[in-house]
């Protein structure tokens, strides 16, 4: 399997997690359940879940209105962006085989 393959699949499996993390505070809120902390939904978000964070936000208008968000959100996806091009660029073929 190639690098990008593997960066590839583990981003859509962890977004798809944060996704549901964003959509299930969303259904918590409503309900005025126990939600998750702001700081752990950033978190999620810079921790390569920036994308399924986003889409999160955008599909259940979660957050929308808080500008840390609106700001930190999309810049998670631009530093990830970043890290993941230079991984593939720089990080030999053969690290990526055990």
């Amino acid at each position: 399997m190639k690098a990008g393959s593997i960066i590839i699949l583990f981003l859509v499996v962890w977004n798809t997690i944060v996704f549901v993390v964003y959509i299930a505070d969303k259904v918590k809120a409503k309900q005025k359940k126990w939600r998750v902390p702001e700081k752990s939904l950033l978190m999620l978000s810079f921790c390569f879940g920036g994308v399924g964070a986003f889409v999160g936000m955008i599909l259940a208008r979660h957050k929308v209105n808080k500008k840390k968000f609106m700001i930190l959100v999309p810049l998670s996806i631009i530093i990830q962006t970043a890290i993941i091009v230079l991984l593939i660029k720089y990080v030999p073929e053969d690290f990526w085989y055990l």
